[in-house]
This record gives structure tokens, C-alpha cells and sequence, in this order.
């Protein structure tokens, strides 16, 4: 029997499980609308969205919703200079319940 990589998938502590291929759409339309405000952070050496993840949320794990709200590709390290977008983690999970 195989095992899933995503049967341990982190409860975000509201209750559901997140999966990347269902809410990028809709953190990007949100943001796009002006429904989800973002600050922003600016790649500085050699960080990486899971570092800045971390950083911001305490959680690197959350790395791809930066992704999400910047629209970055599935990389994890940026040039130095790239501007990420960060929402609130919070605003975030209220559009995707």
C-alpha cells in the first residue's frame, strides 16, 4: 500500500486541511479584487520563501502561499531584489472556508 506525501498534511489550526492545487486561484483573484490586502517583504541575499515563511507566519511549511500572492512559480529560492507579497494569514483562511 502506498502512502500519500500529502496523508500528513498540517491542520492549520482552523479545522481543515490545505492543499495548494485548490486555493491558489483563489488567493490570487482575492488579492487582484483588493478583498485581501498585503504587505509586501523584499528578498534580501540568500533568503528562501520557506525562510521568510517561517519568518512571518512561524510556519515555513506556509512558504507556497507567498507563492500563491506573488505568483512565483514552485520555487523556493527568489533573486535577491524580488518583491513578496504577504498576506495575513488569517484574511487568507477566510477565503477558503
Amino acid at each position: 500500500m502506498a502512502i500519500s506525501r500529502y496523508a500528513n498534511a498540517p491542520v492549520m489550526g482552523f479545522g481543515q486541511y490545505l492543499g495548494t492545487s485548490n486555493v491558489i486561484s483563489s488567493i490570487r483573484a482575492a488579492i487582484k479584487s483588493g478583498a485581501l490586502p498585503v504587505t509586501t517583504v523584499i528578498v534580501r541575499g540568500r533568503e528562501r520563501l520557506d525562510t521568510i515563511a517561517g519568518e512571518v507566519y512561524g510556519d515555513g511549511r506556509l512558504w507556497w502561499v507567498l507563492a500563491a500572492a506573488s505568483n512565483i512559480g514552485w520555487g523556493l529560492q527568489v533573486p535577491p531584489g524580488t518583491v513578496i507579497s504577504v498576506p495575513e494569514l488569517n484574511a487568507v483562511m477566510s477565503f477558503l472556508t
